[in-house]
């Protein structure tokens, strides 16, 4: 698996950091210099951190657990919820519920609720129910998607969770924490990589930087995914 290159990080931004005013001192090692009062990211730490974070990723994909994606800032959204789709992999966008995780089975009851309503809402011999009562639905329905929706098909806790922006969503990590849940995330220079398992150094606020980094996990994560199908593939012949 080709990992992006020098240039492809230096095009997406990933080496802007934030004002060195913001900065975090944790975040030293990760830094190759000040431009213009700006912190710049080395790259080649970078590159390092995202071969690590792959590598482990691809494993747990080989081995059949899930890995959630976590990102609710508005310019990260729309791309970890389409990369975590690529791979079939549980997401959260919306807004994080305190106790996602460590009060998993009141979520599972929500999820539960929403599936119910979708199909009563889908059940056509349902004369019963007047037009206003099915529009009331469909709108509880629509919110509990647009918060639960990722995570529908999750029956049990991830293995390991992927984020963008430990300062942003701080609540997800700790509940990982808690749990033992591996933590993999793109950390800004105003944050504290300690936070997490596998800290990958980069500019967390812009799109591109954001999918060039997603992108490439990704691609691990779907060749873990074809080792895993290869080797059942091989176990069911020889059987």
């Amino acid at each position: 698996m080709i990992k992006p290159s020098y240039k492809e990080l230096l095009d997406a931004g990933v080496h802007f950091g934030h004002m060195k005013r913001k900065w975090n001192p944790k975040m030293l090692p990760y830094i190759f210099m000040e431009r213009q009062g700006i912190h710049i990211i080395d790259l080649n730490r970078t590159s390092e951190c995202m071969v690590e974070a792959a590598s482990a990723m691809k494993q747990i994909a080989k081995s059949g657990r899930k890995i959630m994606f976590v990102a609710t800032k508005k310019q990260a959204k729309d791309i970890i919820q389409e990369k975590a789709k690529s791979v079939n992999m549980p997401f959260v966008t919306e807004r994080w519920l305190g106790g996602m995780m460590t009060n998993f089975s009141t979520i599972r009851k929500s999820v539960k609720k929403m599936q119910n309503i979708e199909r009563l809402i889908a059940d056509t011999n349902n004369t019963s129910m007047t037009k206003k009562e099915k529009l009331t639905l469909d709108r509880e329905r629509i919110k509990l998607d647009r918060v639960l929706g990722g995570i529908a098909n999750l029956n049990r806790i991830p293995a390991a969770m992927f984020i963008v922006d430990v300062h942003h969503e701080h609540i997800a990590i700790d509940e990982a924490k808690k749990l033992g849940i591996k933590t993999f995330a793109m950390v800004d220079t105003n944050s504290d990589p300690r936070v997490v398992d596998f800290p990958i150094p980069a500019n967390d606020d812009a799109s591109k930087s954001i999918s060039v980094v997603t992108e490439y996990l990704v691609k691990a994560i779907k060749e873990g995914l074809s080792e895993r199908k290869d080797a059942k593939t091989q176990e069911a012949t020889a059987s």
